[in-house]
């Protein structure tokens, strides 16, 4: 416990990389805000946002710079991990503006698959243990992102940074995808166009319908399991008409496993294995994604890891 809170010798200076990522895209959204001001909804608020991140961030660093210790420095990403709730739905502030390509997506998913998996696949297997395993699957990501970090807190400190980085940039470069690439999903799209078209394997292209409507699917599966009402909740708080391509969740859930892999730990990687797993294939099964949604995200969720990985090798603020 005491080495927690020792003083370090050499406390850093300046931001950490993982926060510079953060910051990178609030600044490259602001400019987006500052172009497409009379189109947005909602721009004062956004701006109000980004200006409390700021100041979280600042705040964050004077804690750490006062008392400069592995607990401080912890909370600096605990910070910016906390956010991520607010960049979440902020993407869909942006992203609304364009217009929709959910009919492309889902024509490439009846190509591929000659029908849409996220339609039929909680048809076909809706026993409520196995829906219940979807839904603890999809809940378990924020839980994921806590062991794999609070890992290398415990466990590999001198690395903490470094993994932070690695999942922080991997998001902001998810949202930066999905700001400019406006792909709402299944759960919205199938709501949008009805059902029975897209039973008949019709995708209409809806143009700017997500600009005023945010409606969506109820999620299937058995509606009185315990982690079906923990995801719908989630929904209900926080879910928005965007961030479909790529999966961020497996994406990221990628990249967690990665980072398990990295620490040499079979404890680990194995504890978190059935999650991911489960998580994976459970984006489509309560229509949060279509299949090649969650394709993209597990190739993009590699190439994310090695890509910030060596970054942070070749530029040691990271």
């Amino acid at each position: 416990m005491k080495k927690l809170f020792a003083i370090e010798k050499n406390p850093h200076r300046g931001l950490y990389a993982f926060e510079w990522a953060v910051m990178a895209y609030m600044l490259l959204t602001l400019v987006v805000i500052l172009f497409t001001w009379t189109k947005l909804v909602n721009p004062v608020s956004m701006l109000w946002g980004r200006f409390h991140f700021v100041a979280m961030t600042v705040a964050l660093w004077v804690v750490y710079r006062l008392f400069p210790c592995r607990v401080t420095m912890f909370l600096r990403v605990v910070g910016q991990m906390s956010l991520l709730s607010w960049w979440y739905p902020d993407t869909y502030e942006l992203n609304r503006i364009f217009p929709n390509l959910d009919h492309l997506f889902a024509t490439w998913e009846q190509q591929l698959f000659g029908c849409q998996p996220a339609l039929l696949f909680s048809q076909a297997v809706s026993h409520p243990v196995f829906s219940e395993l979807m839904d603890l699957g999809y809940a378990s990501y924020f839980p994921m992102m806590l062991v794999v970090l609070a890992y290398y807190f415990f466990c590999r400190p001198k690395e903490l940074a470094r993994a932070s980085w690695v999942v922080l940039a991997s998001f902001m470069l998810y949202y930066v995808i999905f700001v400019f690439l406006p792909v709402t999903g299944p759960q919205y799209y199938y709501g949008a166009i009805g059902l029975d078209q897209v039973a008949r394997g019709i995708f209409p292209d809806v143009g700017d319908y997500f600009m005023h409507h945010s409606e969506r699917l109820t999620s299937p599966g058995w509606t009185d399991g315990l982690f079906y009402h923990l995801v719908e909740h989630a929904h209900e708080a926080g879910e928005r008409p965007t961030a479909a391509f790529p999966s961020s969740h497996v994406g990221i859930s990628t990249v967690l496993m990665l980072l398990s892999m990295h620490t040499r730990s079979s404890r680990l990687t194995f504890a978190l294995l059935p999650f991911f797993l489960l998580l994976c294939v459970s984006t489509v099964y309560i229509q949060a994604h279509y299949v090649i949604d969650a394709i993209a995200g597990f190739f993009t969720g590699i190439a994310f890891y090695y890509l910030f990985w060596w970054m942070s090798r070749k530029f040691p603020t990271a």
